[in-house]
């Protein structure tokens, strides 16, 4: 198979940045991965992907999460797919833990991993320093008496004395958020903004974003929200559901629709005006998400040469990584690669998406 490199040549050593694939639903990140696993593939270590899309974590829903089907995979190994029952609720620290093994698993392979997926969330805790630090019944009880007996400013007070950027940004009226912060610090012994959410990649990683001009992603929702009416939507949200399915389940676009015209409440045809409204409103959703991340490097989901462009971002990325080992704690430079956190947080432009 072709690298990224030298398509008529062996591949040369160097760290094996993890590849992202991200952007909006229904813009061909699947095909794009499965493209650039094909490429990057080399002897005796072929790519594998790792899905970072929340509901493809559930076995049977696969008409309306799109999930590629097994025999249209191209033989690439896949992760993170199938692995939760409906009946399940999803968690974000839960995939963290799998994702991550996951990637130290492929990495000892010598593979390349292609992360891929519209889950914000999903992909950064997976990529990022991004921490979730556990719960205490007992710690939380005595917090919440303690609002309760001596009012939410007692605590604020507190969180003042202890961690004034915390208290800064938490108002002394917000019980909920003050009882978190200081269970947290209780457990941790670190300041509550030392857990919070970091735009610093844990390893090298480029991300690479797929989208499209704001019409033609209007098209291509109502196209796929066709397609899966055609394959078989109502019936398999009919059977999951029959099997039991949780909260996190019952909410996702196109199951929480059907379900309400299962029951009753809208009949089919309103259902499925719905799923494509609430589709294109996703979309939007992941694209204000991803469009803030100044790492991501955009590429026209029509382009005829998106392959070739996404595996230039891939050279790049591994061009900046090779002088630096594999530990991934130096900032790069490069569109799509990882930032010093002062550049995340403003020091330079957001690169926009072309529908922005």
């Amino acid at each position: 198979m072709k690298t990224q490199h030298d398509p008529a040549g062996p591949p040369r050593p160097g760290p094996s940045v993890v590849v992202a694939v991200v952007g909006p639903t229904a813009t061909g990140k699947s095909d794009l991965a499965l493209d650039l696993a094909e490429r990057l593939s080399v002897p005796g270590a072929p790519a594998e992907i790792v899905n970072a899309d929340a509901y493809q974590l559930y076995r049977g829903m696969d008409v309306g999460t799109a999930k590629v089907p097994v025999a249209e995979r191209r033989g690439v190994r896949h992760h993170l797919l199938d692995v939760l029952d409906p009946a399940e609720d999803a968690s974000v620290a839960r995939y963290q833990t799998e994702a991550r093994r996951v990637l130290d698993e492929i990495a000892a392979r010598g593979a390349r991993a292609v992360v891929v997926g519209g889950s914000g969330l999903y992909v950064r805790a997976l990529l990022d320093d991004m921490r979730f630090p556990g719960t205490d019944p007992a710690v939380r009880a005595a917090l919440e008496a303690r609002a309760e007996e001596q009012g939410p400013r007692a605590l604020h007070d507190e969180l003042l004395r202890r961690d004034p950027a915390a208290a800064a940004s938490i108002g002394p009226a917000n019980t909920r958020r003050l009882v978190r912060a200081l269970e947290v610090m209780e457990l941790t012994g670190e300041p509550f903004t030392a857990n919070l959410p970091r735009q610093v990649y844990v390893r090298p990683t480029v991300q690479i974003g797929l989208d499209c001009d704001r019409a033609v992603l209007d098209a291509r929702v109502a196209v796929r929200v066709g397609r899966m009416w055609e394959q078989g939507l109502v019936a398999e949200v009919r059977r999951v559901e029959a099997h039991g399915m949780g909260r996190t389940a019952r909410r996702a676009v196109g199951y929480a629709e059907v379900l309400a015209a299962l029951h009753g409440e809208t009949t089919q045809d309103a259902a499925r005006e719905a799923v494509t409204a609430n589709t294109r409103r996703l979309a939007r959703k992941q694209m204000g998400w991803f469009g803030r991340d100044p790492r991501v490097g955009w590429l026209d989901a029509q382009s005829s040469t998106r392959v070739e462009d996404a595996l230039a971002l891939v050279a790049a990325a591994d061009e900046r990584a090779a002088p630096q080992g594999t530990d991934g704690h130096e900032p790069a430079t490069v569109p799509g690669t990882a930032v010093g956190p002062d550049e995340a947080d403003g020091g330079a432009p957001v690169r926009r998406s072309l529908g922005s």
